[in-house]
């Protein structure tokens, strides 16, 4: 795996998203697979709304390990990928997919558990006639994609860490989490300091 990718083993996506000023990731698509996280590095897609051919090139060219990053602009009429598409990237070791689009074939990303973010489902199936563009930056949800930049998925979203960022996104978030599980630890034994509610309610004074 991409060793600035490794920095982000183990942290949530709501902690990367609290350590990025929270208006970092997508909003709007969901995890389809059964279970567990998406960890690597971008391989980057744009393609015309419900067209795959170029997915299907970017599937022969993409590395072990990367994920497959997909602006198909939000358009959920029509599939981008499927289960044979899947099939063929668990095969050449792809870590997983994030398409700003909809997939059809839900089911086997949930047997299979193959890591997998989408905005949409739906039956229809897709053009292959392009036009299409690969490794260059894209949107996606609103968000900026540039080819290797970090991508982290859980059950509750993907985000999107810019390369240049990644180490001190990496030391803010550890951070978080070391305070988190602290507060954690206290509420377990029946103790939790919320005095800085008084502090926030005052300043609404001002």
């Amino acid at each position: 795996m991409d060793t600035l990718a490794q920095l982000f083993e183990g942290i949530p996506s709501s902690i990367i998203s609290d350590s990025m000023r929270r208006i970092a990731g997508a909003r709007r698509l969901v995890p389809r697979h059964a279970s567990g996280g998406l960890l690597g590095t971008a391989y980057t897609v744009k393609v015309r709304p419900g067209d795959n051919l170029y997915i299907h090139d970017a599937l022969r060219k993409i590395k072990p390990g990367q994920i497959l990053v997909v602006d198909g602009e939000g358009h959920v009429e029509r599939a981008l990928v499927g289960e044979i598409m899947m099939s063929a990237a668990r095969m050449r070791g792809v870590a997983g997919f994030v398409i700003d689009g909809a997939i059809r074939d839900s089911d086997a990303f949930k047997t299979h558990n193959f890591p997998c973010y989408s905005r949409g489902i739906t039956h229809q199936g897709p053009l292959k006639n392009g036009p299409g563009e690969q490794d260059i930056p894209v949107s996606v949800d609103g968000c900026v994609v540039n080819p290797g930049d970090i991508v982290v998925g859980d059950c509750d979203g993907v985000v999107f860490i810019p390369r240049a960022r990644a180490e001190e996104v990496a030391a803010t978030s550890r951070s978080r989490m070391a305070n988190e599980t602290k507060v954690l630890a206290g509420i377990a034994q029946g103790v939790y300091d919320d005095a800085w509610i008084d502090a926030a309610l005052k300043a609404q004074l001002v």
